[in-house]
C-alpha cells in the first residue's frame, strides 16, 4: 500500500512514517520544512520527501493520504484532496486501526513529562525482554529510532506497544484529542494542567478529553494516576470503570510512593512496603522530583503487565534520557550549557528545580536560565504572569521574544519578567542576548537553555562565544 503523509517532519508524523515503512508500506511525504534531523532519518528508511504542499502531489496516486494536524483548510494539497474526493485519514486513526488493534497498548498522557515517561516505560519493557513496539515524541537515547512497529503478529513476547498519548487535537477534521484513538489497557495520567490555549477554552475542556481516554480503558485495564493532581481526581469522579492506582502521594494515601536517596535516586514503596530502589546512571541527565515521579509512574505501569518493581528499577539504572531533556550540549572554560524542551511555566519550574538540586548552591555555582517562550499558549500570553515564579530559583534570567515573524510574542516579555528585578533581562535580538550571557558568564556556571523550538541555534553559538 502507498501512503502519502502530509506534515511528515513532525516527531509524531515522522514516527507514523517510520512504523508504516517497517510494516512494508511504500511511504512518501511532504512538509513545509524538510530539513535534518527528521529528513535524514526518514530518507535513510527509504522515504521520499517533498518540500511544500503543491497539489501536483496528487499525481503520486497513493492509496491513502495521511493528514497531520499541522494541515488546515486552505492548504493547497488538502484542498485538492477534498475536491477530488480522495481517501484520507488522520495519523492517530491510521495508527489505532492498522497497528494498535489487538495489542496491549500502554499509553502515557499528561501535560508534562509524556516523552520522558514513555521512553522510561519503553526501556523497562525492552530491558526485560518484552520487545515492545513504541512511538516516542522525541529522540530516545536508549534506542536508534523514535518509533518501532514491533511484531506484526501479537505473541506472548511481542504483544505490547508503548505510546506517547497527546491531548492535542487529531486533525482539522477531528477535534478530539489524539489519544482517544489508541484504546489502551494500561494508561498513565501523569498530570493535568491548562495548556494549548489555542484549542482549549479552559481546563474543564481538557478534563473532558482526558475522561474520553478513561472511558476507553477496559475493566481489566489499569489507570496509573498522579495522586497530587486535583484535576485528575475530577476526571475520575466523572466515572471510572478500571482499576485506578495512585502514585506520588504519601505512602499511606497512594498505592505507589517514593523516598529520596542520593543524586535524585529513590526508594519505591508499593502498598506501604519497600519493593525496589532506583539508582540513576550519573550520565543519564535525569534530575528533579518530576523525573522521580515520571519513573514511579513507569514502574507502576510496567507492574500491571507483570514486570516486577525490582526489575523495572534495575532497567532504569541504565536509562538515558531523551534528547533535549536536560541534555548537556557542551562544556567550555568551566561553563556547562544544557538544552531542555521546557516551555510551560510548570515545566520550567521543575526543570530549574531539577538542575538546582543536581548542582547545589555552593558559592561560585550559578544557574543562568535562557528562555524562549514560543509555544502557541505562551505566544497568546495566557501563562505570562506565571513566568517570574517559574524562574525564581535561577541566579540570572535571559529571556528572548522575537519581535516579528511567526514566533513573535504579542506581549512585553520584559514587563512580564520585571518582578525578578535586575537579575532578569529581555531581548528581541538573539545576538544581543548571546552577548549579554557571554558578558555575565564565568567558570562554574550552568547555563540552562529552554525552548520547544530551535532557538536560532543559541546553544552552539553560546559555546562558540564562551570559548
Amino acid at each position: 500500500m502507498h501512503l502519502h503523509i502530509l506534515g511528515i517532519c513532525g516527531t509524531f508524523m515522522g514516527g507514523i512514517a517510520a512504523i508504516a515503512r517497517q510494516a512494508g508500506h511504500k511511504v512518501t511525504g511532504c512538509d513545509a520544512n524538510v530539513y535534518p534531523p527528521m529528513s535524514t532519518q526518514l530518507e535513510a528508511q527509504g522515504i521520499e520527501l517533498i518540500e511544500g504542499f503543491s497539489p501536483d502531489q496528487i499525481a503520486l496516486n497513493p492509496d491513502l493520504f495521511i493528514i497531520g494536524n499541522v494541515v488546515s483548510r486552505g492548504n493547497p494539497l488538502m484542498e485538492a484532496i477534498l475536491e477530488q474526493g480522495l481517501p484520507y485519514q488522520s495519523g492517530p486513526q491510521w495508527l489505532g486501526e492498522q497497528v494498535l488493534q489487538g495489542k496491549h497498548v500502554l499509553a502515557v498522557a499528561g501535560t508534562h513529562g509524556k516523552t520522558t515517561t514513555t521512553a522510561m516505560l519503553t526501556w523497562i519493557l525492552q530491558a526485560n525482554g518484552l520487545e515492545p513496539g513504541y512511538l516516542i515524541g522525541g529522540v530516545p537515547n536508549n534506542f536508534d529510532v523514535s518509533a518501532r512497529l514491533g511484531s506484526k503478529v501479537p505473541t506472548a513476547k511481542a504483544h505490547y506497544f508503548v505510546i506517547e498519548a497527546d491531548e492535542y487535537d487529531t486533525a482539522f477534521f477531528d477535534k478530539r484529542s489524539k489519544f482517544v484513538h489508541y484504546r489502551p489497557r494500561t494508561a498513565i495520567l501523569n498530570n493535568l494542567e491548562f495548556d494549548h490555549a489555542d484549542i482549549f477554552a479552559d481546563i474543564t475542556a481538557i478534563e473532558t478529553q482526558f475522561h474520553h481516554l478513561v472511558r476507553t480503558v477496559p475493566g481489566s485495564g489499569c489507570l496509573v494516576v498522579n495522586a497530587a493532581e486535583e484535576s485528575l481526581e475530577r476526571v475520575l469522579k466523572r466515572g471510572c470503570w478500571s482499576v485506578a492506582e495512585k502514585f506520588g502521594g504519601e505512602a499511606s494515601e497512594s498505592d505507589w510512593a517514593l523516598q529520596d536517596t542520593q543524586n535524585d535516586g529513590f526508594r519505591v514503596f508499593y502498598k506501604n512496603q519497600e519493593v525496589a530502589e532506583v539508582v540513576w546512571d550519573q550520565d543519564a541527565s535525569v534530575t528533579g522530583r518530576h523525573n522521580q515521579l515520571n519513573a514511579l509512574a513507569a514502574i507502576a505501569a510496567a507492574h500491571h503487565i507483570g514486570v516486577s518493581p525490582k526489575d523495572a528499577a534495575k532497567a532504569l539504572g541504565s536509562f538515558k534520557n531523551v534528547k533535549r531533556r536536560m541534555e548537556v550540549i557542551g562544556r567550555v572554560n568551566g561553563i556547562t550549557v544544557y538544552d531542555d524542551f521546557a516551555h510551560h511555566p510548570t515545566a520550567i519550574t521543575t526543570t530549574v528545580d531539577g538542575l538546582r538540586r543536581r548542582i547545589g548552591r555552593a558559592e561560585g555555582t550559578r544557574l543562568l536560565a535562557v528562555l524562549e517562550p514560543r509555544s502557541n499558549t505562551m505566544k497568546l500570553g495566557v501563562m505570562k504572569s506565571q513566568l517570574p515564579d517559574s524562574l525564581r530559583d535561577a541566579d540570572l534570567v535571559f529571556g528572548y521574544g522575537a519581535s516579528e515573524g511567526k514566533d513573535a510574542l504579542g506581549w512585553d516579555l520584559g514587563e512580564s519578567l520585571s518582578p525578578l528585578g535586575n537579575k532578569a533581562q529581555a531581548f528581541n535580538d538573539l545576538n544581543s542576548l548571546i552577548a549579554a550571557v557571554k558578558q555575565q558568564a564565568r567558570p562554574g556556571d550552568h547555563i540552562l537553555v529552554m525552548s520547544n523550538g530551535g532557538f536560532g541555534g543559541v546553544h552552539k553559538k553560546l559555546l562558540e562565544q564562551l570559548q
